[in-house]
């Protein structure tokens, strides 16, 4: 939405490189060996950071995706629900806190892209 000159951006995306604050515990090789689920994250409350852009996300208790983003490649790992946002005007980023509500199988991870991005160049698992 852009209201008197100024950009306010909606995302149901939670889009995170390490470096941003996605869960070192979230190990897709250990995943694909032994599948974790959301109740491993249950209590547990993430934080991200300094992600680029003043924006929002949908408002607990609507879900965003949760995605890894690993070198431009996006790996959709499940579900979340974001309860803080912190927006910083002058460097023009945004924090946050997150739980994890979700984690996709293998499989449905495999797929999750094509049914719900698209963009095929940044499918992690597309060869």
């Amino acid at each position: 939405m852009i209201y008197l000159g100024s950009a306010f951006e909606l995302n149901d995306t939670l889009q995170l490189t390490s470096a941003q604050g996605f869960p070192k515990e979230l190990d897709l090789e250990k995943h694909f060996q032994t599948p974790f689920s959301e109740k491993d994250f249950s209590d547990r409350v993430f934080e991200f950071r300094d992600k680029p852009g003043v924006r929002n996300f949908q408002q607990f208790p609507v879900r965003v995706f949760l995605v890894e983003n690993r070198g431009g490649k996006w790996v959709y790992w499940g579900l979340a629900h974001v309860i803080e946002v912190t927006q910083d005007y002058v460097k023009k980023t945004t924090s946050g806190k997150y739980k994890i509500i979700r984690v996709y199988s293998p499989e449905e991870m495999k797929t999750a892209f094509a049914l719900i991005d698209g963009e095929n160049e940044k499918d992690y698992f597309r060869q």
